[in-house]
């Protein structure tokens, strides 16, 4: 089956992924017994907050402008489903996992950072998805996403 895309619908995919990132720092937030762990993730909650609005107005922007197929888009659309699929976002069941007993602060800190390179890579794929008037900011975005990937492999040195 072939799947077409059409750029709101690229950009509409960001956005859900920016939702589930931010409950799952909320959610780590709440489970937070630390002060200091609670604030580190209130404010990764509030930064997919902000990226979840940067892509809201990007998708007003763009409206239904369609994305034009080329000759491996059939097989490059299948790639791009695969790595929504598969990331992490949607397949890991965070709320199920705070409430595990030997779930700590380190495996949270972990479940973010595999979120965050998930985030990525799918973003990398979908900055070729939309117009070139809007790649640039989809490449800010994907800058400031791993700057959240460092951000949260020094709070595992720390």
């Amino acid at each position: 089956m072939v799947t077409f895309f059409s750029a709101n619908e690229v950009v509409e995919l960001a956005m859900r992924i920016e939702q589930k990132g931010q409950a799952f720092y909320l959610l780590a937030a709440d489970e937070a017994k630390d002060p200091a762990a609670k604030e580190f993730f209130d404010f990764f909650a509030e930064e997919e907050s902000k990226h979840e609005l940067f892509f809201r107005g990007m998708r007003d922007r763009l409206g239904n402008i369609e994305i034009p197929p080329g000759s491996d888009y059939e097989e490059y659309t299948q790639y791009v489903m695969a790595l929504v699929d598969s990331h992490d976002v949607f397949n890991f069941d965070y709320t199920a996992a705070f409430k595990e007993e030997d779930f700590t602060f380190e495996d949270a800190v972990r479940a973010a950072m595999r979120f965050e390179k998930d985030t990525i890579l799918l973003f990398t794929e979908l900055k070729r998805m939309v117009p070139e008037t809007e790649q640039k900011f989809v490449e800010e975005c994907i800058d400031e996403e791993r700057g959240h990937l460092r951000l949260l492999a020094q709070k595992l040195r720390d």
